[in-house]
C-alpha cells in the first residue's frame, strides 16, 4: 500500500538568505550585518511545512535541479517529514533565491528575489495517478501550465484545489482561477485583479458557482470570506492579537493550515479560524517556517483563545 498523501504541492520553494540589520540602509551608506541565516521558504514550501506540522502527510512534486540550493530545499523538506518521492528533477533548474533585509528597529523586511531558472510545476508531471491520490492539491502561480494541468486532473477526480496566487499573468491566470474551488488570496492582489472597493466587495467579486470558498486575507485586519455552506453571507474573521515579531510567511502558513483542515474534513469556518490562529502564532517568532507551531501548540493556543477573534457578518 502506498503511503498516505493528504496534501500535494507543486509550486514555489525558496532559499532565503536573511540579513539582520540595525536599520534599513540609506543610499550610498554602510552598516553592519548583525546576524545572517539561511532558511527554506516559498509559497508552496512554507504551506507544506505548516500542513505537516498540523500532522498531515505532505508531498512536494515541483521541479528542482541538482545544485546546492535545490539540495538545501530537499534536505529541509526531509527534516520536516515532507515527502519528496514525487519531486521532478530537471538539470539547470533551481528554487527561488532571496535575500531578505530585516530592519530590527522597525521590524520590517525587504525581499529581493532571484527567479532565474525557476520552473515550479512541471507541465507534464507528476503522473495523473499521483495527483488523484491526494486529498488536497495546493497550487500557486509558479509554472502556470503545470498548475492548470494538475488542477484540471484534480477537479475531474473531485479533489479540492487550494490556491495561493500573488501575481497577475493575464489569460493563463484567469484560466487557472476558473479551476480553483478554494481561492485564498492576499487583499492587495485580489483588489488589483477585481477593482473592488473593500474586503467584502472583493470576496463577492471573486465568488462564483462551483467554488467552495473564497477567502481574502489582510494581515492584522483579518480575513473576509464566503463559503458554499453559506453562499449569501460574507463573514469577517478577525486576526488574533499577538505581539508580532515577524510576519514573513504568515499568508503561506494560512494556506497550509487551511489545506490541513480541509483534508481532515473540518468545517469551513473552523478551518479558516484555525488558519488565522496558527498564522498569528507564527508571527510571534522570527522566520517564515521556523516559527510555525506544532499541532499540539496550535491546539493549546486555539483553546486558550476560544472566546477571541470570533467571526461576524461583514
Amino acid at each position: 500500500m502506498s503511503p498516505a498523501l493528504d496534501i500535494l504541492g507543486l509550486g514555489a520553494v525558496a532559499v532565503d538568505d536573511i540579513l539582520f540589520l540595525d536599520k534599513f540602509p540609506r543610499p550610498d551608506s554602510k552598516g553592519p550585518v548583525r546576524r545572517r541565516e539561511r532558511r527554506a521558504g516559498g509559497l508552496a514550501g512554507t504551506a507544506l511545512v505548516a500542513a505537516r506540522r498540523m500532522g498531515r502527510a505532505c508531498d512536494y512534486a515541483g521541479t528542482l535541479g541538482d545544485d546546492e540550493l535545490s539540495r538545501f530545499i530537499v534536505e529541509a523538506f526531509k527534516a520536516e517529514g515532507v515527502s519528496v518521492r514525487h519531486l521532478v528533477r530537471r538539470a539547470g533548474t533551481r528554487p527561488f533565491h532571496s535575500t531578505i533585509l530585516v530592519d530590527t528597529e522597525t521590524k520590517t523586511r525587504t525581499i529581493l528575489f532571484d527567479e532565474q531558472d525557476v520552473v515550479g510545476a512541471d507541465p507534464d508531471l507528476p503522473a495523473q495517478k499521483v495527483i488523484r491520490a491526494a486529498r488536497v492539491l495546493l497550487v500557486d502561480h509558479v509554472g502556470i501550465p503545470g498548475m492548470i494541468r494538475a488542477a484540471r486532473i484534480a477537479r475531474a477526480a473531485g479533489i479540492p484545489v487550494v490556491a495561493d496566487l500573488e501575481r497577475e499573468m493575464g489569460a493563463p491566470l484567469r484560466e487557472l482561477l476558473a479551476l480553483i474551488d478554494h481561492l485564498i488570496l492576499p487583499y492587495d492582489f485580489a483588489q488589483k485583479i477585481t477593482g473592488a472597493a473593500d474586503g467584502p466587495a472583493v470576496v463577492r467579486a471573486l465568488w462564483q458557482p462551483g467554488r467552495a470558498a473564497v477567502v481574502i486575507t489582510r494581515s492584522a485586519e483579518g480575513a473576509w470570506y464566503i463559503t458554499a455552506e453559506e453562499p449569501d453571507t460574507v463573514y469577517h474573521q478577525p486576526s488574533f492579537r499577538v505581539g508580532e515579531v515577524d510576519t514573513n510567511g504568515c499568508g503561506d502558513v494560512f494556506h497550509g493550515v487551511y489545506a490541513a483542515g480541509l483534508s481532515e474534513g473540518m468545517p469551513a469556518a473552523e478551518r479558516i479560524r484555525l488558519a488565522a490562529a496558527v498564522a498569528a502564532q507564527k508571527a510571534t517568532q522570527p522566520g517564515g517556517q521556523k516559527g510555525i507551531p506544532l499541532r499540539s501548540d496550535a491546539d493549546r493556543f486555539y483553546a486558550e483563545r476560544s472566546r477571541e477573534a470570533l467571526r461576524t457578518p461583514a
